[in-house]
């Protein structure tokens, strides 16, 4: 190494091992779940709601404890699991929290509880998927794609309370990849997420190519924007196009470079669905990741309003959905879209009358916006919501 590189590359290396160690600060030391407690007497309890997720994962299953099904180690080959949960009544449950189980005698009137955690073959996955496919309105398959520092459970706890708060009818689909769950695993994480996203895009085209499939939509967070974004556009690379079953791509707190985004964009092509982004200024785990990447601007923090990001992304037309305004419960407020009840809220009326979420004739308006005129031009029917860190 050239002797001159030296403090350059200490001062890099610095920057990103405090923004870590801020992360880690942030993130408090809460307990948070390992496994699943499967509780089966829950499912005959009265007044609580039960979520069916299918699972696909590149999640190890090898070492795996009891409940836990699989690990943060990746898999040589994908996973599938079938994870029913039960959802506490209101008042107990509050629209865009998760009642995180906190022992080992879960209380299925207070907090969220597994009532079955089984792993599946492919074969007994696609059947029962295409049980509940029947049973969905327009056949409509919803992917989901959490972030970065996410455990197996939280990423089916989180999923469940979206499609239980949105009221989605979709066919719920949860894609999980091999995240540690630990603060201090980013550079792991993320290349999981590259080793995941050959995976996701196999998952997409399975359903794409399947006749049963009426539309896709998808919903990823954080670091899951990167994996997704990767598998759209090797997908369309190879294709030449993105499947028209594609309806709706929606990015929320997106943990990637805003520059690498554009190009991904690009190379998917004119002939793509519509991608909302949501974004939002003071999301202090993109303030954190910009850091680490020194300085690359992330695409989930960045001010819609301001140049050159309106006209490129109007351009592109993307539309940018600003929540900067939004108050949430989330201290990081990097999972707005699913912790803020409003914004939960809105996302659940637009899936229920089949509009997208760019209509601005909403209740939110004085605090989150629409920019761009691609908002007025956006078709199709958005019933996809993904992903999340804890």
């Amino acid at each position: 190494m050239d002797e001159g590189t030296r403090p350059s590359t200490r001062r890099s290396w610095n920057a990103a091992t405090y923004a870590v160690a801020a992360l880690v600060g942030l993130c408090g030391c809460a307990d948070r779940p390992q496994g699943f407690i499967t509780a089966p007497q829950a499912a005959a309890f009265a007044g609580g709601d039960k979520i069916d997720l299918l699972v696909v994962t590149t999640r190890s299953s090898e070492g795996a404890e009891p409940g836990q099904l699989f690990t943060g180690e990746r898999g040589s080959k994908p996973g599938f699991a079938d994870v029913e949960v039960s959802i506490p009544p209101i008042p107990a449950h509050k629209v865009g929290e998760v009642e995180w189980p906190s022992a080992q005698q879960v209380d299925p009137t207070k907090e969220f509880v597994a009532l079955k955690a089984e792993r599946l073959d492919r074969d007994e996955a696609l059947r029962r998927f295409y049980a509940r496919l029947r049973q969905t309105p327009k056949r409509q398959v919803l992917v989901f794609v959490h972030g970065y520092n996410t455990r197996f459970p939280e990423a089916i706890y989180r999923f469940a309370q979206i499609v239980h708060d949105t009221h989605t009818t979709a066919t719920p689909v949860l894609f999980t990849w091999p995240s540690r769950g630990e603060a201090l695993a980013y550079p792991y994480d993320r290349e999981s997420a590259n080793y995941s996203r050959d995976a996701l895009e196999n998952l997409l085209q399975v359903l794409s190519d399947d006749k049963s499939v009426g539309e896709i939509s998808i919903l990823a967070h954080s670091m899951g924007n990167w994996v997704m974004m990767e598998a759209l556009r090797q997908m369309a690379i190879r294709d030449g196009r993105l499947a028209p079953k594609i309806k709706q791509v929606i990015l929320a707190a997106p943990d990637v470079d805003v520059d690498i985004f554009r190009q991904q964009l690009d190379e998917i092509g004119d002939q793509r669905p519509s991608f909302t982004v949501f974004v939002s200024q003071d999301d202090r785990a993109l303030a954190f990741s910009k850091r680490f990447w020194s300085g690359g601007q992330r695409l989930g923090a960045i001010d819609p309003h301001a140049e050159p990001y309106r006209s490129q992304f109007d351009r592109l037309r993307v539309n940018l959905f600003d929540l900067t305004d939004v108050e949430s419960p989330d201290s990081m407020n990097h999972g707005k879209f699913a912790s803020a009840p409003e914004v939960v809220q809105l996302i659940g009326k637009r899936l229920a009358e089949g509009q997208t979420f760019t209509d601005t004739k909403t209740g939110l308006n004085e605090r989150a916006g629409i920019v761009g005129s691609a908002a007025a031009s956006m078709l199709g029917s958005a019933a996809s919501i993904v992903a999340d860190e804890p």
